[in-house]
């Protein structure tokens, strides 16, 4: 079969040549099932007219089979009743377009073929490397009939701490190999998904408090924080090194910076601060097609993964700011002293959507590999139902490779809520963040016809402040052919400019966490301004985004934002933005943020515990626009406010990196523990905290454990913690084949012991879902981490009786560990089918150890 490859390098010559492509069929890629594009040959000339068998769109990413390039006479081509695409190549100025066309049988998927851990132990040689990945090409050319075919067909070769490998194969092929008895799973590789100047003070830590976290934790100093992520804009003063000592010796990623410099007489890109950068794209480009020698590069085009990683370990930058005024203060990570490096993943400048899973398997291995001792993944895709599920998923295989060589993985819960068990990012192993809000608002007042007011969410706003605009709603605005459905979430071309043009627009939020693209079609259809207004899974999760024009955002169902019953004679000013600091109640849940129960593993609760994702500043890409938008031309912001529990998720990686300086050698699992057990549930009126979503009061399922609180979780007195043979007895006890475990556990046998109880592995929350009338009994035990001293039990769960054996625990030394039983049974009154909350609390008058309970009776 022939391939075929087209650059376009200019503006010139074929970058303005119109092709008339006759379409064959479309063809629909499910983003949990990306095709695999193999293999390119150049030098396709105006006068070849090869048969096509599938292109990519970059500009709009869409995949389509096609047959030829249509340079059939007219009449032939009614004969045969062709439909005719014109394609047009749009260049951009700053990068190199590639457009690859390549033939490739549709049958063809990627494929993760995953066979548990390596024998070769966590320090392997090049030759150990070599073996590995040898072994990878024997297998797979046992079923593909040769060495060449196998070589051909893999994608990555996962040969450092993770045991696999990513191919292009046929349906058959891949359940051929899966019946091999090394293989543990093979599953498609999935499309995974992208999931600050205040933050830090709101969760109490003070640059010069002497007993916070910080200063505990020396600024996380040395920690190694590893971002999964889109990259880094290094220029960023977030990542400067100043007050950075020698890169530790405990880094293994030698020099390796895959950034190019923005001027050749720039300094180099990494430096004592972020001291390492990688690309990884291969799955990417295999479905996307060949990205220009430009992307080729760890930078940063589009913010999201520099907002992240700063957040997680930026440095100190004094007078950050957005749109010159907005949020004002020092920007820093949760551990500004510490070492940083990037791993990037993610590619589309437009399409969140575009962090293929065997890429992220691939940064993942290599950022163990490297020596880091946290990962922040802000990241997740669609997850299995199935109880292979959690081997089927390339962040949770990761994860437990991460942990196997003490490196604590944190991720963010996904962006999906309010709907119930809409939570990802499911495997115990895993440190699960939802989002929240924090006591500062982006602000805007609106002025209504007779001197209503009205309070909502703003970034931007450049309207005279004094000077009011008549309002429309977008129903009302829309064109005649238009519908009623796009027109009111103001949805591109359903707005016609001569009932716009000159107003304020009043638009219903469609999105969740990202609404910029319906300011665009106001601000195209001649409008001043937009409400924006939530929807009823919005709740009164107010968002401040930079908008295109001059936006503010209001909650759902405001009395006063009732637009409709004004009419088109009535006006609105809008007020410039402001910042407000002391917000109450805060912390809030966000609606967004994803919910449990945990549909994988029901008895672990998930999410893990809350931290602030809304309206979050943090540094940004200068070359990123504002918005994201393409034709914003708004660029060159240093830094911008994003919101999502993509931003939460880092905030726990920089308290993680906090502690682990202070305790270097403390598991994951104890780190993980020491920010669940100390999480507070109440907000800062001392309440209890509330759901954005129907007003009312929040639970486990949205907030996990709770706020996170870093000055109490560096001291937490007592922590669960968990061993890899604590992890494989839990899936010994939920039925995993015991070849599987042992695969798992570097090929080494591991017995199952059948005393293991799926509710006793040792996590910090407990969760009984499926209870009945007899008494459960969940075994737990406690490390002490703090002095001597002994601690009294107190537990509460409504509906239910519960009892703790012993009720008080006398510790003589650190590092002793002491056993207790928690006995619940639900009761003839207990509501079936209900999930009820209730909390285990240890206390020795000083600390406070909080465990949430979770039960439903059946």
């Amino acid at each position: 079969m022939r391939k075929w490859d087209l650059k376009f390098t200019g503006p010139t010559g074929r970058a303005n040549e119109l092709w008339r492509i006759k379409v064959l069929k479309r063809f629909l890629v499910p983003n949990h099932h990306p095709l695999c594009f193999v293999g390119a040959k150049e030098g396709v000339t105006s006068k070849d007219t090869p048969t096509l068998k599938s292109t990519i769109s970059t500009e709009r990413e869409h995949v389509l089979l096609l047959s030829s390039l249509a340079k059939e006479p007219k009449t032939q081509q009614k004969k045969m009743g062709s439909s005719i695409l014109p394609v047009h190549i749009l260049v951009s100025s700053f990068l190199t377009l590639i457009l690859l066309l390549n033939f490739v049988d549709a049958s063809k998927k990627c494929y993760i073929v995953y066979l548990g851990t390596h024998s070769h132990g966590p320090a392997p040689s090049s030759l150990d490397l070599e073996t590995a990945t040898h072994s990878h090409y024997e297998l797979l050319a046992s079923i593909l009939g040769s060495h060449e075919k196998a070589t051909k067909a893999i994608i990555y070769s996962y040969n450092r701490h993770i045991n696999g490998f990513a191919a292009a194969l046929e349906d058959e092929e891949a359940a051929d190999i899966a019946k091999k008895p090394e293989v543990v799973s093979v599953f498609l590789s999935k499309v995974h998904k992208l999931h600050t100047t205040r933050s830090w003070e709101f969760l109490g830590l003070q640059r010069n408090g002497i007993n916070t976290a910080w200063q505990r934790g020396r600024f996380g100093e040395n920690t190694i924080i590893a971002n999964i992520d889109t990259g880094v804009w290094p220029e960023s003063k977030s990542f400067s090194e100043e007050g950075m000592g020698p890169v530790p010796t405990k880094w293994r990623g030698g020099n390796v910076c895959q950034i190019n410099k923005l001027r050749p007489s720039s300094n180099a890109p990494c430096n004592r601060k972020l001291i390492g950068a990688r690309f990884f794209n291969k799955a990417y480009e295999a479905f996307k097609g060949k990205l220009p020698l430009s992307q080729q590069t760890a930078r940063d085009l589009v913010g999201h993964g520099t907002h992240t990683l700063s957040t997680a370990g930026g440095n100190f930058v004094p007078g950050a700011n957005v749109f010159g005024n907005m949020g004002n203060g020092t920007a820093k990570g949760g551990s500004p002293r510490a070492r940083v490096a990037t791993y990037k993943v993610c590619w589309s400048l437009t399409d969140a959507a575009s962090c293929f899973g065997a890429d992220v398997l691939a940064a993942i291995d290599h950022a163990i590999s490297d020596g880091v001792d946290i990962i922040s993944a802000s990241v997740g895709g669609p997850t299995s139902l199935t109880p292979e599920g959690i081997f089927t998923d390339e962040v949770s295989i990761g994860a437990f490779h991460a942990i196997s060589q003490n490196v604590l993985l944190v991720a963010s819960a996904g962006n999906d809520g309010p709907k119930p068990a809409t939570v990802a990012n499911l495997a115990p192993w895993i440190f699960t963040i939802a989002a929240s809000t924090l006591d500062r608002d982006f602000s805007s007042t609106l002025t209504i016809g007779n001197n209503q007011k009205i309070k909502g969410a703003s970034l931007f706003v450049n309207t005279p402040p004094n000077q009011s605009f008549p309002v429309i709603l977008a129903t009302d605005a829309k064109f005649a052919n238009a519908s009623s459905r796009n027109a009111r979430f103001c949805k591109a071309g359903t707005l016609d400019p001569r009932k716009v043009n000159g107003k304020i627009v009043s638009c219903l939020r469609e999105g969740k966490i990202k609404s910029v693209a319906q300011g665009l079609e106001v601000l195209s259809a001649g409008a001043r301004g937009m409400i924006l207004e939530n929807q009823a899974q919005n709740g009164n999760t107010l968002l401040a985004e930079p908008h295109v024009l001059s936006t503010v955002s209001t909650p759902e169902n405001h009395p006063k934002t009732e637009v409709a019953a004004h009419t088109t004679a009535t006006h609105i000013r809008i007020s410039p933005a402001r910042t407000l600091l002391g917000r109450r109640p805060a912390p809030v849940m966000a609606s967004f943020s994803s919910r449990g129960p945990n549909k994988l593993q029901p008895s672990i609760l998930k999410p893990d515990v809350t931290a602030p994702g809304v309206n979050i500043l943090a540094a940004y890409s200068e070359f990123a626009t504002a918005s994201n938008l393409p034709s914003d031309p708004r660029r060159g912001f240093r830094y911008n406010v994003l919101q999502g529990t993509s931003m939460s998720s880092p905030h726990v990686a920089g308290i993680a990196g906090l502690i682990k300086t202070l305790h270097p050698t403390w598991s994951p699992a104890a780190i993980k523990s020491a920010i669940m057990t100390t999480a507070s549930t109440r907000d800062n009126t001392n309440r209890r905290i509330r759901d954005a979503f129907a007003k009312k009061l929040a639970d486990p399922f949205a907030y996990g454990s709770g706020h996170v609180q870093p000055n109490s979780a560096i001291d937490p007195g007592l922590v669960y913690d968990l061993s890899i043979n604590d992890y494989l007895n839990f899936l010994c006890a939920s039925g995993y084949d015991q070849q599987l475990i042992s695969a798992l556990n570097s090929n080494r046998t591991f017995i199952c012991s059948g005393s293991h109880s799926i509710t006793d592995l040792n996590y910090p929350s407990i969760t009984l879902p499926n209870l009945d009338l007899n008494a459960v009994t969940v075994t737990r035990t406690v490390t002490n981490v703090g002095p001597p001293s002994t601690y009294f039990a107190k537990a509460q769960l409504p509906g239910h009786n519960i009892i703790i054996i012993p009720s008080s625990l006398a510790f003589k030394r650190i590092g002793q560990k002491k056993k207790f039983k928690v006995i619940v049974q639900a009761t003839s009154v207990t509501k079936r089918g209900k999930y009820h909350f209730g909390e285990l609390l240890w206390t020795n008058g000083k600390h406070i150890v909080r465990s949430p309970i979770t039960a439903r009776r059946k």
